[in-house]
């Protein structure tokens, strides 16, 4: 059968073929058209209405319109500049002023290849194919389609002029920026007319539209100039300007617009999503094909994270001492300050709907407009402490202990094959002798995890960690335990709202549904649950984790004023290069990391370093306080088969009139006072 599929195919691409050169074929050529001219697209007259393409919009969950794509501003093909005209004739079609709308030659090799290489599609698009496009409003990659193309471009060729369909063209491609036709792309990029464009400002334009995103001259300016050489070559070899001027433009370095700024998206979210759907459809789709994105962006907790990480860095630039040495060096005369001020520690935060995964919040700088790069999504860093409940997990599922069960902090001496044997060390450089794990966790006590991960194995916490959602690239070694392998902010904000929903995993993602031009669905969200954890085991962690919050070294969340439900754990590095807390409510999960870009440790005035505790902790309280502000409060779900006992928080057993006394979660079947773990 498959076979009989293939052979039909190769036929109608024979026929096709033969139609394309002129030679035999006829026959199946009309078959072909006849079977396919009904469902073509209407072709708009006149041609220049082509450009009239529904802008592509991005929604918030709330409903406003976030971002705007294909704003259009036509031109008459007159008043653009001839330099312009060359360059993208150049670049897309230098046989546009020769063929009918289907360059032959092109076509054949795109045959070839659709053909002879399954799973590929090849275009061959002249720029009348190219125009043709925007009547299509169905996304699939096929042969049909392309052939659709072809016909429409036909269509186009025998009712317009050259002129027109270069007119309708040069008003519609997408140049990146939010730069929708020539005219509005010289006036983003260069803040003047397209009719007065020079050649080296008019050949870099004309090189953005193969790839708008990676030739950004905004953001790629070098990687832009380099597309602009081929573009200059281009024309030379064709004839349209000579070897010298090409030379000569090549060494002019085109002044962008200082208006830059309203260019660009001004979102870390933004940019995240628009990558994505770039992956997912491709640029012609997003930019060009009037699309609905329905993103999960909440707007009112967008603000509430801006303004936590904007506020929590001027506190820690504080707390390092940084404002005074800003202050120091204005007050010396000074309108440079270089290095000094621009080196300044960084933040992000992710903020993850723990019921869907929906991502409610990003925020991946200090300043958008200073340095666009997403450290929520695209940072990897070590997660120091804030990795302990992945350990946690892995030792009360492996290892049969719970929180109640008795451990020593002592000095410990792990050997590794191959390498130096690994003796971690506690924060305070101290030992505290036998305590329950539940107070191991809340004192982050580094020499009880090692003796767990010696215990399970560090594969065994890796695996856990990948299996709540954690992409990064995680190294099976000791050290994992304490947070040396390299992770995101968004790893971790999706792999603990797994233990805020007690084992159910819901992957992070940036948008709801997307419609077509016509509003039919092209993509639905359904949100589906994937259990991941056992529910006792992971409420054990949570309990813990709200004890972290209450008493540990997250206790700086109850001083700031977040009093609802919550559970977390910070995490601080060993050359506290790393400030993490993570934590959540029922409802909402939120990752936030402080640091430097260069691995720079942060240290107070005083010289002492900062822990999560003091660098990130503040940021998540104050983004949380507004953020569950009218929610209703509830506690996190205690599955059935656990229950509560006091014990001895030294040695799990029952407590004594005056010990010390801590509640710990049990799953059923489990003891108190069990024998200590070696």
């Amino acid at each position: 059968m498959k076979l009989v599929v293939r052979l039909i195919s190769f036929f109608r691409m024979i026929f096709f073929l033969c139609l394309v050169l002129g030679s035999i074929g006829i026959l199946g050529g009309l078959f072909l058209i006849f079977h396919v001219a009904g469902d073509l697209p209407k072709l708009p007259s006149p041609l220049s209405r082509i450009i009239e393409t529904p802008q592509s919009l991005i929604y918030a969950s709330t409903g406003q319109v976030l971002m705007g794509l294909g704003e259009r501003k036509a031109v008459p093909l007159e008043l653009v500049s001839k330099n312009f005209m060359n360059a993208i004739v150049a670049t897309e079609d230098h046989r546009f002023f020769e063929h009918h709308g289907i360059n032959k030659l092109r076509t054949l090799k795109a045959l070839y290849i659709t053909l002879f290489e399954p799973g590929r599609i090849q275009g061959a698009s002249t720029i009348t194919q190219q125009l043709a496009k925007n009547l299509f409003f169905s996304f699939e990659q096929s042969w049909q389609r392309k052939f659709k193309e072809m016909l429409v471009a036909l269509q186009i060729e025998a009712t317009n002029t050259k002129e027109q369909i270069l007119s309708a063209y040069i008003n519609q491609i997408y140049f990146g920026a939010g730069a929708q036709g020539i005219e509005k792309a010289s006036q983003i990029f260069f803040g003047k007319s397209s009719s007065e464009l020079n050649l080296a400002e008019a050949s870099l334009l004309a090189g953005l539209p193969k790839s708008p995103t990676q030739y950004n001259p905004f953001r790629h300016y070098e990687r832009a100039l380099k597309r602009r050489d081929v573009v200059l070559d281009r024309m030379a070899a064709i004839g349209f300007i000579s070897p010298l001027d090409a030379q000569k433009a090549a060494a002019i370095h085109p002044k962008l617009h200082q208006g830059r700024v309203d260019a660009r998206s001004g979102s870390y979210f933004l940019d995240a999503l628009m990558k994505e759907l770039i992956l997912i459809y491709g640029e012609d789709v997003v930019f060009h094909g009037g699309i609905r994105v329905y993103a999960t962006l909440d707007t009112r907790l967008q603000s509430f994270a801006q303004d936590a990480v904007k506020q929590g860095l001027e506190r820690l630039d504080g707390l390092m001492g940084l404002d005074l040495i800003e202050n120091s060096l204005d007050g010396a005369g000074m309108k440079d300050i270089g290095p000094a001020k621009k080196d300044r520690p960084q933040g992000a935060l992710v903020a993850i709907d723990t019921g869907s995964g929906a991502i409610k919040a990003m925020v991946g700088g200090r300043d958008y407009y200073a340095s666009e790069f997403n450290r929520a999504v695209d940072s990897r860093r070590q997660a120091g402490s804030g990795f302990k409940p992945f350990l946690y997990y892995t030792a009360f599922q492996k290892l049969g202990v719970h929180p109640g069960t008795m451990m020593t902090d002592k000095p410990v001496l792990i050997p590794v094959n191959g390498a130096k044997d690994w003796q971690p060390q506690n924060f305070e450089h101290r030992f505290r002798g036998n305590m329950i794990l539940k107070s191991a966790l809340i004192r982050s006590v580094n020499t009880i995890a090692a003796q767990l991960v010696a215990m399970t194995g560090p594969s065994a916490v890796t695996t856990l960690a990948k299996a709540c959602g954690v992409k990064s690239p995680l190294e099976n070694v000791y050290s994992v335990a304490l947070g040396t392998s390299l992770v995101s902010p968004l790893d971790m904000a999706g792999a603990f709202s797994v233990f805020a929903n007690l084992g159910i995993k819901h992957d992070p993602f940036l948008f709801w549904r997307v419609e077509d031009a016509f509003g039919r669905v092209l993509f639905e969200r359904i949100v589906q649950n994937k259990k991941v954890l056992d529910p006792a085991l992971a409420f054990q962690v949570v309990d813990m984790m709200e004890a972290v919050v209450d008493k540990g070294s997250g206790r700086s969340i109850r001083r700031l004023g977040f009093q609802g439900p919550a559970a977390g754990k910070t995490g601080t590095t060993d050359n506290y290069n790393d400030a993490w807390f993570i934590g959540f409510t029922p409802s909402l999960c939120a990752s936030v990391w402080t640091g430097f870009d260069r691995k720079k440790r942060l240290k107070s005035r005083k010289g002492t370093g900062i822990t999560g505790g003091l660098g990130a902790a503040p940021i998540w309280a104050d983004f949380m306080i507004n953020a569950m502000k009218g929610e209703p409060e509830r506690d996190f779900s205690v599955p059935n088969n656990i229950r509560f006992e006091a014990v001895d928080s030294v040695t799990g057993c029952a407590p004594e009139p005056d010990g010390p006394v801590s509640s710990v979660p049990l799953k059923t079947g489990q003891a108190i006072c069990e024998k200590e773990v070696k």
